[in-house]
């Protein structure tokens, strides 16, 4: 089967069974949770009783289309099912009749991204790409098995924390995909199974968008938010561009990524120390209470700078 081919018989199956999902929500009743509304986010009242968790169903479909038509061994296996762990973790959450601790939440992260950071490691090697630069380096193996853990943490956490407008997180995270195979082509890593695996999930994306668009019908909730965060810091390295993180993913880092230091600095001190005082987070609260932004506003004005931002990055590794 060629690539074309491959590409785009597994991007309509992933878009055809997650929009199937999403209309009819197969036993949506006693399978889903619903949203609980969130503390101090403005606007977020609107969501309260709305199907949440319904990432476990295009995180499922992702999962076993990437697997029928990208299926490479026990390596992508294991990284396959700590996404679904991710994924359950966080459905697991969503229908909890009280949110879990921070603690727990902590200490699952923790344990994910140290099996996915091994599992990676020993499987995938070591070396990576300097993206602007094209520059192949390999890395020790403690130091990126450490910077691997700290990759996932992150990005599980900035992915779910930025879950907060109306196909917000969805969008952002379909620009980080495409941008990312866009550079890994440019260096020279994105393989045909690379290309599979990343439409099978914007695709996926793309139709669970279409009911969670501004006025959404049903949420990701932590089932999908949580999920993506981890394949998207194991799609950076599976490419062997990990470093282009930190600035194809900004967004999250900014909207979400923000959030989490703000309150982890704040609990480390116990308060003493606070930042971004006059700053209301995840940023795109800040939008919405302090600057009086529509969630449609609020969208596009973080959208567009996140294709911006793409754009400028991807025109840096053609001209350097």
């Amino acid at each position: 089967m060629s690539i074309f081919i491959g590409s785009a018989v597994s991007s309509v199956l992933s878009f055809i069974l997650t929009f199937l999902c999403m209309k009819f929500l197969p036993l949506g009743n006693s399978l889903l949770g619903h949203d609980r509304g969130r503390l101090y986010a403005p606007g977020s009242e609107v969501n309260i009783g709305k199907p949440t968790g319904v990432g476990i169903y295009f995180i499922s479909v992702a999962v076993l289309v990437s697997l029928i038509f990208t299926f490479s061994g026990s390596s992508y296996l294991f990284m396959m099912i700590l996404v679904l762990l991710s994924m359950l973790f966080g459905f697991l959450d969503d229908r909890s009749k009280n949110p879990w601790g921070e603690y727990i939440k902590g200490a699952l992260d923790f344990l994910i991204a140290g099996i996915g950071a091994a599992v990676f490691t020993i499987f995938y090697g070591t070396d990576v790409v300097i993206g602007i630069t094209g520059a192949t380096v390999t890395i020790p193996t403690a130091l990126f098995f450490f910077l691997a853990v700290m990759l996932i943490i992150v990005s599980v956490n900035a992915t779910n924390a930025t879950d907060g407008v109306d196909g917000l997180s969805g969008t952002l995270t379909i620009l980080t995909l495409i941008t990312f195979m866009v550079v890994a082509y440019l260096n020279g890593t994105l393989t045909d199974h690379g290309i599979i695996r990343g439409l099978v999930l914007i695709f996926a994306l793309i139709a669970y968008l279409i009911f969670n668009f501004n006025p959404s019908k049903v949420l990701m909730g932590d089932a999908g938010s949580r999920a993506v965060g981890f394949f998207i810091a194991f799609y950076a390295m599976y490419l062997k561009i990990p470093f282009a993180y930190l600035i194809v993913c900004l967004p999250f880092l900014i909207d979400g990524g923000l959030s989490i230091l703000k309150i982890t600095i704040g609990r480390l001190t116990k308060k003493k120390i606070i930042i971004l005082k006059n700053v209301t987070t995840p940023i795109h609260d800040h939008l919405k209470k302090r600057k009086g932004f529509s969630i449609k506003k609020t969208w596009a004005v973080i959208v567009a700078c996140a294709a911006v931002l793409d754009l400028i990055y991807v025109v840096a590794c053609i001209v350097i």
